[in-house]
Parts: structure tokens; sequence; C-alpha cells
């Protein structure tokens, strides 16, 4: 039988490469389909889900590239202005402005920080940047700006409470609670009002406070406390008496109420002494005025005495 031999056909070489080729692509097929498959096993959601997330995934992606070219064009600040040119034309312009919650401060501060935002759109008035502006102001211990539509700025103002005045050198500077400083006031003015001084003293108002509050009794008759050398504390009574405290908060506070024990036993305020020393811990050292005075005195009238009977003794035994 005649057989027909093709010319140009593949060599047994090629054809079982191309064999192992094709062996090699089914094994790997089946390989990633089982691997494919075990991760859509193990997976918590379905294959459905899995397509959801990565095309949310996919347009997010979108989203913030057209975002930044946008923001790289200018147009948010295109937009902006569009917004701020019909919010003009549809009269929601700042045209008025009200303050509240003001009763020492002057009003005319707080106007002074918000009347540049004066036919301004609503839409570019920076509240929050506005807010910080008057927190920067000494009186002002909080703020709150909103708009009013069509046309008013709302400033709520929530004042410091002016709790004594902090003498420095030949000034007198209200402060608050914290020590911050309010404003210069006169020595009018200042009359009757608690005062502080001392280097640093602003800054231990706080410790100060604590320390009186461990007396309430005492308080409201000391009329002036000294921050003596950055240790310790010299209160001043509204009777002119001093009362030296030792060092360390502990310390003071104990003094202090040992000092109010024994000026409710002896009535130690009005009384004759004008200062107590305190900084030792096991005895009180007391200050009347004049009192050497009378001593010496007395030694004095003590000398004299003795004298004047010796000379008499001396001219009895003349006589005799």
């Amino acid at each position: 039988m005649a057989q027909t031999i093709r010319r140009g056909g593949k060599g047994v070489r090629r054809v079982a490469a191309q064999r192992g080729a094709k062996a090699k692509v089914q094994t790997a097929r089946k390989q990633t389909g089982s691997a494919i498959g075990h991760v859509m096993r193990v997976q918590p959601f379905s294959e459905e889900t899995l397509h959801r997330i990565m095309l949310t995934a996919i347009l997010a992606t979108a989203a913030v590239t057209v975002w930044t070219v946008a923001n790289i064009a200018g147009v948010p600040a295109l937009a902006e202005a569009q917004v701020a040119r019909m919010a003009h034309g549809a009269g929601f312009d700042v045209k008025r402005v009200e303050v509240r919650g003001v009763r020492r401060m002057s009003e005319q501060t707080i106007y002074e920080k918000v009347l540049g935002q004066r036919d301004q759109a609503m839409s570019r008035v920076d509240v929050a940047a506005l807010r910080e502006t008057l927190l920067t102001l000494p009186w002002v211990k909080d703020a709150r700006v909103s708009r009013q539509l069509p046309d008013t700025l709302v400033v709520d103002v929530v004042e410091r409470t002016p709790h004594g005045v902090l003498r420095k050198g030949d000034q007198l500077m209200l402060i608050d609670e914290t020590g911050h400083e309010l404003e210069p006031v006169s020595q009018a003015r200042a009359k009757g009002m608690f005062v502080l001084s001392g280097d640093g003293a602003a800054a231990r108002v706080p410790d100060l406070n604590r320390l009186l509050d461990a007396a309430p009794a005492l308080k409201p008759q000391v009329a002036e406390a000294e921050w003596i050398g950055n240790r310790r504390w010299n209160l001043t009574f509204k009777t002119g008496q001093v009362l030296a405290l030792p060092e360390g908060e502990d310390e003071a506070a104990a003094a202090l109420l040992e000092f109010a024990r024994m000026d409710g036993v002896n009535r130690l305020l009005g009384g004759k002494v004008s200062s107590f020393d305190m900084r030792a811990k096991d005895r009180t050292y007391l200050l009347v005025p004049g009192h050497s005075d009378e001593m010496a005195q007395e030694q004095r009238d003590k000398v004299a005495a003795k004298a004047k009977a010796k000379a008499a003794a001396a001219a009895a035994k003349t006589k005799e």
C-alpha cells in the first residue's frame, strides 16, 4: 500500500515540544483555578460581594485622581468663587454683627476684630479662624461665631471673671482666678480688691487659692498675698497684720489651719500683735509693736528705783 508523505510537516521533536508546553499550561491553569477556588472558599463573603468591593475601590481611586487634578487646575477655588457671587447676588452678605455676653470688656474691641468681615459673602466667612482671633483678646475666655442668615454674624462671648489685682512695680494689673492678666487698673479702682505681689506670683494663683480654701474662715479676711523668694507666702489680713507661712504646700496649709485654730481660741486678729511668724515647725514668733521699748523702759525704771533706794539708805546712815 502506498503511503503519502507530506512535505513541510512538523518534526517529531517539534511535536513533542508543543505537547509538553500544552501540558504545562493545563497544569498551571489547574493550579491557579485551585488557588482562586481556595481563596473564594475561605473568604467570608461571596464572589459577587468581592466584585462590588473591587468596583468600589476602582471608583474611589478614580475619584481621588479626578479631585487631585481638579485641585491642581483650581476648580474648587473657581466653584467657591461662583458660590460667593451667587450668595452676594441673593443678598447673603455680612451687613450686621451682633455681640452677646459682654458685660465688663468693651464691645468695641469685639467689633474691631469682626468688622473686617463686613460686606463679604456669608459663604466666605471663616468662623473658626474668627473665633481663634477673638480668643487672643485678654478678656475672652471662650467665644462662638455663627451665621444668622441672611446677613448677620452672631458672636457669643464668655468673659473671664476678675479675681484680684497683681502689683507689678508701680502698675496694678487686673487678673482672673488663674492669674491671667486682663487689663491695667488705677489705684482707686483697685481699692478693696485682693492684691497679689512678688516675682512669679501670677503663675501661683491656683496654688494660693487651694491654700486659702484650706481655711475658709480666714479666706475672706486676707487682703494681700506676697510670694517670697519664689518659695513661700506672706499673707496680710485686712487688719494689717502679717502671717509668714513656711515653704511647701502641705506645710503652709497645716500652718494656716493651726493659725485659724489659735485665732478662734485667742482672737489674734485685731489684737496687739503686728506679725506672726510660723516658719518654724514647733513654735510661732509674735511681734508686738513697741513691746521692746516698753521692756526697756521697765528695766530703766527698775534701775532708777534701786538707785533711789540705795541713795536713801546712804542718807539715813549719814544722819546716824
